[in-house]
């Protein structure tokens, strides 16, 4: 009988320590959750950048590229227009006045910002932009999961499917459209440059935000580069941001 009473405590005691166990995991995959979504006041940097208030890192849009601040298209009569800023003005209307949203981060890319889907009014940021034409699938980075809103954007000639546009990625590799001025080359004809200041060495792509300011003078080191592989294996970094 005595035995009996021992095995009983035994299970209880058991059973306990299992409900414990679980009740601690499932406090930690909620405190994990917790800690990859971001909510907050935003403002927006450009088309698919905003900087959420309370948090100290940028917020890249997961999985969609828009055209860069300076970049240009042509409408459907072949006018230029300055399809970067149509972006970023399609991205604030989304959010709104409120200015709140929610994200969930899924990766970090080499600037070190936040890569997150976001949502705000009730909608996903990153798909409404794509459905809207203001911005492509970033199908280098992207899981597919944005390609139906961008079949659909073509189908009703929405955004920049009006009329025509370099993808942004071809972009700041240095295409261009006929009707826009061509990035600066060096020497070598190559587009990246290689700038030395007090932040250290750092290369700037075409379209880039600083890249039409900075002027490279290979008499103090600065140097133009051809690919970013060439100028990380020289010991240059990327510009932040």
């Amino acid at each position: 009988m005595r035995q009996l009473h021992t095995l009983r405590r035994a299970a209880i005691a058991a059973r306990s320590v299992t409900i414990v166990l679980a009740l601690g995991m499932s406090a930690n995959l909620s405190s994990l959750a917790a800690a990859d979504e971001i909510a907050g006041r935003a403002t927006v940097v450009d088309g698919d950048t905003i900087a959420v208030e309370g948090t100290k890192e940028r917020i890249r849009l997961y999985g969609v590229d828009t055209p860069e601040s300076g970049q240009t298209c042509n409408d459907a009569s072949g006018k230029r227009y300055l399809c970067g800023s149509r972006a970023a003005d399609a991205l604030a209307s989304l959010i709104g006045r409120n200015g709140r949203v929610t994200c969930q981060e899924e990766d970090r890319d080499r600037y070190g910002r936040i890569v997150a889907e976001c949502q705000s009014n009730g909608k996903v940021l990153n798909a409404e932009l794509v459905r809207a034409g203001w911005a492509v699938e970033y199908k280098q980075y992207s899981d597919g999961r944005y390609s139906d809103e961008e079949a659909a954007a073509k189908r009703a000639k929405a955004g920049m499917w009006t009329g025509t546009f370099v993808p942004p990625a071809e972009w700041r590799r240095g295409e261009r459209l006929a009707s826009e001025e061509q990035p600066a080359k060096g020497p070598s004809g190559c587009q990246i440059k290689g700038n030395i200041s007090k932040s250290g060495k750092i290369y700037h792509l075409p379209g880039s935000r600083s890249y039409a300011k900075t002027k490279i003078d290979e008499a103090d080191g600065e140097r133009w580069f051809c690919s970013e592989a060439e100028a990380v294996a020289a010991g240059w970094r990327a510009v932040r941001g």
